[in-house]
Formats: structure tokens, sequence, C-alpha cells
């Protein structure tokens, strides 16, 4: 029963992105809005963690077996996609690499950053 209230929880809040993209005309996804309602519900405290924590678990678990419709899908396809697929893997190869490239940077400096302050704060309080 825990896990069939969980579950509509998170299907309430994935209707309720469904109705703001259906009357907010904006190229977004209808699966953000229900994201950021998720996250800014959670954040506020207006939905506790709890509720919605050992479904959200179980459908993070499952997820890798909700792309095999898509694989199917895709080589079925294999006719249209063949002469594209070069361009289509380096295109995914190379933004992947630049992807990790830039979020390792931005990690890095952040931690300098966050080192830096501490030992101003430390400093500073003795």
């Amino acid at each position: 029963m825990k896990f069939l209230k969980q579950f509509g929880i998170i299907l309430l809040i994935s209707f309720m992105g469904e109705a703001i993209k259906y009357f907010v005309p904006l190229p977004i996804p209808a699966s953000i809005y229900g994201l950021v309602i998720m996250f800014i519900a959670l954040k506020t405290h207006i939905l506790k963690l709890e509720s919605v924590n050992s479904t959200g678990k179980f459908l993070i678990e499952i997820m890798p077996l909700m792309f095999i419709p898509s694989a199917v899908g895709l080589i079925n396809s294999w006719g249209v996609l063949q002469p594209v697929f070069i361009p289509v893997i380096t295109i995914t190869v190379v933004s992947t690499v630049v992807v990790m490239a830039v979020t390792g940077r931005i990690t890095q400096a952040v931690i300098r950053i966050q080192k830096t302050l501490k030992h101003k704060k430390e400093a500073n309080t003795k």
C-alpha cells in the first residue's frame, strides 16, 4: 500500500507538469515541469522525502529496463539510421568527452574555491 501511495504522489506531480505544459506555451517538456515541481516541493518541505523515497528508488533501479523498447525501436529503424550512424556516434562521443571535461574542471574550481574560503575563515577566527 505504501508503494501505491508514493507512486500516486509521483503520478500527481507528473500530471501537474502535463497540465502546466498544456497551459504554458513554452517549448519545455512536461516532464521538466514535473521535475521542477517535485524539486520545489521537496526543498520547501511541502512534500517529505519519505513520502516518495521508496518508490523513487525502485523506479531508478528499474530504469535500464525502460530503455529496452527504445533499443528495439533503433534496431527496427537501422535502415534509416545507417547513413547517419558515423556522424551521430562521433557527435555523441565528442560531446560526452567535452561535457565530462568541463564538469571536471568546474568541480575542481569549486573545490579550490571552497578550500580557499575555508582557509580564510579559519585564519579570521584565529
